[in-house]
């Protein structure tokens, strides 16, 4: 497909077709890596890490942690 390099500030961009991104499965606001392969500009959707339970709890401290929060009493079928 050939596609027109726009101006966007100092820089230059690209619009990516939406069958593109679908099939790359890059979306919106999402970051991207970019890297330069033989004079070949290639563009990779950024894997996000899966944080166990016990990794992200092992992140609270004294400096981070908050009260706790009331949000009322319980409705449906909730459990507290």
């Amino acid at each position: 497909m050939r596609i027109k390099i726009q101006k966007w500030g100092n820089s230059l961009a690209l619009r990516i077709p939406k069958a593109f991104a679908f099939q790359s499965k890059i979306r919106e606001d999402e970051y991207v890596n970019l890297t330069l392969e033989e004079n070949k500009i290639v563009i990779e959707p950024v894997e996000g890490k899966i944080y166990s339970l016990k990794e992200l709890v092992s992140e609270i401290n004294k400096s981070n942690i908050h009260s706790e929060i009331d949000f009322g009493k319980q409705v449906g079928t909730e459990h507290w």
